[in-house]
C-alpha cells in the first residue's frame, strides 16, 4: 500500500477568533492531521504574517496511524507560542511522511456561529 496524503500542506486564511464570553463554545482554528503511515510524522509548522517576521519550524509530532487535532488557540500544543487574535496568518504544514491534513475555525463573534474549514492547497 502506499501512503496516502502529501508533505507539505499550506493554509492561507488563518485569523484566530476572539472567544465570545457569552458563549459556552469557545472560538477557536485548529489543525487536524492524519498519518496513515507507519511511521511517525515529524510536522513542522510555519506562521506567516501580513506585517512581521514569520515563525517558523514549530515542531510537532503525529504518531502512526493516527489523526491529531492541534488547536491554535492553545500555546502547549504548537511550541508554545502564542498567535495574536484576529490577526490575519497562513500556515504552512511540513512532513517527513504523506499526511492528510485540514483546517478548521469555529467563530462565535456573531449568534449565528460559524464553522467552516479553510482552502488549502498541498503539493
Amino acid at each position: 500500500m502506499t501512503e496516502e496524503g502529501k508533505n507539505v500542506w499550506i493554509f492561507p486564511d488563518g485569523e484566530l477568533p476572539v472567544p465570545d464570553s457569552d458563549s459556552d463554545l469557545v472560538a477557536h482554528e485548529a489543525l487536524m492531521v492524519l498519518n496513515t503511515s507507519k511511521k511517525v510524522a515529524n510536522l513542522r509548522l510555519s506562521f506567516y504574517f501580513e506585517d512581521k517576521d514569520p515563525i517558523e519550524n514549530i515542531q510537532v509530532k503525529i504518531e502512526s496511524k493516527r489523526v491529531k487535532c492541534i488547536r491554535i488557540d492553545r500555546p502547549e500544543e504548537i511550541g508554545g507560542i502564542q498567535i495574536p487574535k484576529s490577526t490575519q496568518y497562513a500556515l504552512r504544514v511540513e512532513s517527513d511522511v504523506k499526511i492528510t491534513a485540514t483546517f478548521g475555525r469555529l467563530d462565535t463573534t456573531s449568534e449565528k456561529m460559524a464553522f467552516y474549514t479553510s482552502a488549502w492547497y498541498c503539493h
